[in-house]
């Protein structure tokens, strides 16, 4: 069972001590994007995700034993900050496929943030960045 950070589950839904919390279940990730085909075509082709449905909408990938699921959106995101962020066990293994893929993985010179070759030590893990084509920015990290 996941921890819930110290809280104990209370009686709010009448289950009891025994209710779950959120933070017992997995969460899946949604993405924006304004279009569509380019950034399925980008996590499928590029980034090697197992496509799981799709319509006009929405388009939905398998990640471990989650989702990340990409919304046709007018907007798209606005924020540059990171979206989603995969944990790994060799964060250099999955850069060079990623690059051997064609994805471009991003390299920052700002206060607080440098990387090397793409990867920037940020305490409690190594981590890099790439950007998909509707600007979502998303995070590859190796816990220390």
């Amino acid at each position: 069972m996941a921890s819930t950070g110290g809280f104990k589950s209370q009686s709010i839904s009448g289950k009891g001590d025994d209710a779950e919390m959120l933070g017992d279940y997995a969460i899946d990730v949604v993405l924006l994007a304004t279009d569509l085909d380019a950034t399925r075509d980008f996590y499928r082709d590029k980034i090697g995700l197992e496509l799981l449905n799709e319509n006009s909408n929405a388009v939905t990938f398998k990640c471990g034993s989650n989702h990340l699921a990409i919304s046709k959106s007018t907007v798209g995101t606005a924020d540059p900050q990171t979206q989603a962020a995969w944990r790994v066990k060799d964060l250099d293994a999955e850069l060079d496929a990623l690059r051997g893929r064609g994805v471009r993985i991003e390299d920052y010179d700002i206060p607080g943030l440098k990387t090397v070759d793409g990867i920037a030590d940020i305490g409690f893990a190594r981590m890099a960045w790439f950007i998909d084509p509707a600007k979502n920015c998303l995070g590859v990290m190796q816990l220390k």
